[in-house]
């Protein structure tokens, strides 16, 4: 592939992935979790994902591979750990493209009067394969042209949320919504938790994860990837918190009537079109349904070309047939984007749109548990190779970063994690079968021994708990039991990692593209 990508065009992946449609709905559904301490719950958000992104940024900024997501697991803990997370991070990606549409679709109806915004209907399922495919066209260009699209996207992404953050503020900032209706915090920490996790929070956030998948086409990746990772999270926590503090500022009156879980907003553009109208302020509402468009049209380019090189990862790992590895002229996994296309069109036949977005946060959350596995098992098994970045005290890092992953996990809440666990026990039918005929004798099970305890604990977790669960075990202590666990988890899979010349053996082939020195056999 070539290495094509700078800075600025790295971070504007990540962000672009980032600034999708979730700051289109998150500020409502934050603040119908959390009422006005929402605010915190975007600051948590942003600290967790800063956690788990840093224990990738080290991962990558050394072995700079594209589809890192699935590949990472394959340098530490062998090929069926790569597979469960990267089965996992595939089916999230194909549903984040799939969830953009949707959204466009929602602000695009009202000015094109032969759809309906309903993907069940047949004009508007056409309009969104249309656009999939102009996503997978422009990828297909080659990686210059799209971090060019792309660049020139999330200016206007980023710029237009400012406009809109500005003005909200300066028309209407009312400090009593922060106070009335159930005080700052109506809901408690169960509210705050909810926020992050099914309130829309995480979702936002984690588009991060594409700085990480395009690593393999990025130029001087070891300074470029942990410093793009790092911009992205705080440039998008500084639009996300500032928007929900002007949206709460600007709410009026009427529309706090029914309390934070019944916010009264009747509109056909969304809650910030809502409160732009009542305001006056009909330029806005304007800027606000171009922004509609663009931000999620961003967000599902950049999923597109992010997900082909996750399926290529899977195909090099030996999961998906090795024909997705073969690039373009243009050094693109052509193949590999024209899968992802029909499963990203089946995707809108199968599920809900509340559905897709569960599933496709709880989905991706899940594969970013082996970063601070992986990072720190490999500085035990390559000692000695040169890390352009160090993260101090890794451990301290990685270890709460695990515990905010399983976390996010659970409170995604029982009707998606059990959605989750079939799709996962799917992937691995599939890749005993795919093993039974190419790879007999060389799955590394017991490198993986460590998932069927957390898979398992995961499981009874969500089921008897307060997130969607039966509420057998009370909030607080299921915290409290949940962090215990997935330390001991944690410890356990950092003890399973594979023996040093198997880890060598598995990076062989990554050589000319690995900062020197070589790795020491």
């Amino acid at each position: 592939m070539k290495r094509e990508i700078g800075l600025i065009g790295l971070t504007f992946v990540a962000v672009s992935g980032t600034l999708g449609s979730g700051w289109l709905f998150a500020p409502l559904l934050a603040s119908e979790q959390a009422g006005p301490a929402a605010i915190i719950a975007w600051g948590i958000g942003g600290l967790a994902i800063l956690l788990i992104a840093l224990t990738f940024a080290e991962i990558s900024a050394m072995l700079p591979v594209p589809g890192g997501i699935a590949r990472v697991p394959q340098f530490s803990h062998g090929n069926v750990v790569a597979m469960a997370m990267g089965w996992s991070a595939w089916i999230g990606y194909n549903t984040t493209a799939s969830v953009e549409v949707e959204a466009m679709l929602r602000y695009l109806a009202p000015h094109l009067n032969w759809i309906s915004g309903d993907i069940s209907h047949g004009p508007t399922l056409f309009l969104a394969i249309v656009l999939l495919a102009i996503f997978t066209l422009i990828n297909a260009a080659g990686v210059q042209f799209f971090s060019r699209v792309n660049s020139t996207l999330t200016w206007a992404k980023i710029a237009i949320p400012l406009v809109i953050i500005v003005t909200l503020l300066w028309s209407r900032f009312d400090t009593a919504n922060f106070t009335n209706t159930g005080g700052f915090s109506p809901f408690g920490l169960h509210g705050i938790f909810a926020a992050v996790s099914t309130g829309g929070i995480i979702f936002s956030y984690i588009g991060f994860r594409h700085a990480i998948d395009m690593a393999g086409e990025v130029h001087r990746p070891g300074l470029t990837i942990p410093l793009a990772l790092i911009l992205s999270v705080l440039i998008c926590f500084i639009v996300y918190a500032s928007l929900q503090l002007a949206f709460i500022g600007a709410l009026p009156t009427d529309m706090l009537s029914g309390g934070w879980n019944g916010l009264l907003m009747n509109a056909q553009y969304g809650p910030i079109e809502a409160i732009a109208t009542s305001l006056g302020l009909l330029w806005l509402v304007s800027l606000l349904n171009v922004g509609a468009v663009i931000g999620p049209f961003g967000g599902g380019l950049v999923a597109t070309g992010s997900n082909a090189r996750l399926a290529y990862a899977l195909a090099r790992n030996g999961f998906f047939p090795k024909i997705l590895t073969k690039l373009s002229e243009r050094g693109i996994p052509l193949l590999a984007l024209l899968v992802n296309f029909a499963f990203s069109t089946m995707v809108f036949l199968l599920l809900p749109f509340q559905e897709i977005v569960q599933l496709n946060s709880s989905a991706i959350v899940l594969s970013f548990v082996v970063g601070p596995v992986t990072v720190v098992a490999l500085r035990d098994l390559l000692p000695d190779q040169r890390r352009p970045l160090r993260l101090p005290a890794v451990s301290w890092i990685a270890a709460p970063a695990f515990v905010v992953s399983t976390l996010v996990i659970y409170w995604s809440g029982w009707d998606t994690l059990w959605r989750l666990g079939l799709a996962l026990l799917a992937g691995l039918v599939l890749f005993l079968i795919h093993a039974r005929w190419h790879s007999p004798g060389k799955l590394d099970f017991r490198e993986a021994s460590w998932l069927l305890p957390y898979f398992a604990g995961l499981g009874l977790f969500s089921y008897f708990g307060t997130f969607g669960g039966r509420g057998l075990l009370p909030f607080g202590w299921d915290i409290a039991a949940i962090t215990v666990f997935a330390l001991a988890v944690f410890a356990m899979a950092i003890a399973c990692r594979l023996p040093a010349e198997r880890c060598i053996e598995q990076i062989k082939g990554l050589k000319s593209v690995m900062p020197s020195p070589e790795l020491k056999e």
